[in-house]
C-alpha cells in the first residue's frame, strides 16, 4: 500500500481541483449530510467504486469495468488472477447495493439495464475519500 495519493501530483499538489468530466452542481441542491458522507464511505467496496470512477477519463464507466477492477483490488491481485466466483459476488453486490446506494445520494447515475454508471463527483466526498485512498488503495 502506499502512502501517495493519486490525485496529487509529485510535488504534493492537486493538478485541478476537479475533473474535467465531473459536473458540479449548486453545492445547496447537491451536498450531502456528514452523516451521509461517512456512510457512503463506509463499505470498503463502495469506496473502491469511487476511487475508481474518479479515475475514469470521462466519467463514464461499465459495471463489468468496474467489477474487475475492484475485485482486483480486494484481493490485492491483477485482474486476471481474481477467482471468477469472487468477482461474480463482488458484481452483484455492487449491481445490487453500492451502486443504487450512491445513485441515490446523487453521486453517480446507475442504468442496470445497461450496467452503465456515470459518475457526477461530490467534492466533499471525494475529499474524504482521497485521505482514505492514499492509505487504501493497493500499489500500481
Amino acid at each position: 500500500m502506499s502512502n501517495e495519493s493519486p490525485y496529487r501530483n509529485e510535488s504534493g499538489k492537486r493538478e485541478s481541483a476537479h475533473p474535467p468530466h465531473v459536473l458540479r452542481a449548486d453545492p445547496s441542491v447537491s451536498r450531502p449530510s456528514f452523516d451521509d458522507i461517512f456512510d457512503l464511505l463506509s463499505s470498503a467496496r463502495r469506496r473502491y467504486a469511487i476511487y475508481y470512477l474518479q479515475q475514469t477519463t470521462d466519467g463514464v464507466a461499465t459495471l463489468d469495468d468496474l467489477t474487475e477492477t475492484v475485485a482486483a483490488w480486494e484481493t490485492d491481485t491483477a485482474a486476471d488472477d481474481v477467482p471468477e466466483d469472487f468477482g461474480q459476488r463482488v458484481k452483484t453486490s455492487l449491481h445490487h447495493t453500492h451502486l443504487p446506494r450512491l445513485d441515490d445520494a446523487n453521486i453517480v447515475d446507475y442504468d442496470a439495464r445497461s450496467e452503465s454508471i456515470r459518475y457526477w463527483g461530490q467534492p466533499v466526498l471525494e475529499e474524504y475519500a482521497e485521505h482514505v485512498a492514499a492509505m487504501e488503495l493497493p500499489d500500481a
